[in-house]
């Protein structure tokens, strides 16, 4: 993990996918609802009940069947930029959280990257991301391991 500019914490993952853009960003674009995070969608349906429990909105299930555009709903997620020609999508997280959390999935040239950025809210912030970061990361990890496999 690396703290970012402005006390955001970033989290970065990043590989060739050489001959797979285009699968990649097809998994990309298919991601939440029906199809679920392609790694511990179990552990997502965990977090949406205990962010229920503390008034959040929970887990919804659904995503359009589409195309994904700014302003969509995937799952706890809304979309705030899609770009697909630049083969782009960033995400903010609509759950209850000490802090704002944004999901990014790009292809630039033969690379998928793949970025968490969590800016804590005051102290509670930055520990709740310090001691949930070993989960965050396995699931994190994993999913972008899944994403790129074929």
């Amino acid at each position: 993990m690396q703290k970012g500019k402005k006390g955001i914490f970033v989290e970065t993952w990043k590989s060739s996918i050489a001959g797979k853009e285009s699968q990649v960003w097809e998994k990309i674009q298919n991601i939440g609802g029906e199809n679920g995070w392609y790694f511990g969608t179990f552990l997502w349906k965990i977090r949406g009940r205990i962010d229920l429990i503390f008034g959040g909105i929970g887990f919804r299930k659904g995503r359009p069947k589409r195309e994904l555009e700014i302003g969509d709903q995937v799952d706890f997620w809304r979309v705030v930029n899609v770009d697909n020609s630049r083969k782009h999508l960033k995400m903010k997280a609509e759950m209850k959280l000490p802090g704002k959390v944004w999901i990014t999935f790009e292809i630039k040239g033969d690379q998928f990257i793949q970025e968490i950025d969590f800016q804590p809210q005051g102290i509670f912030g930055r520990l709740y991301w310090i001691m949930t970061k070993p989960i965050h990361h396995y699931i994190f990890s994993g999913m972008y391991k899944a994403i790129k496999k074929f």
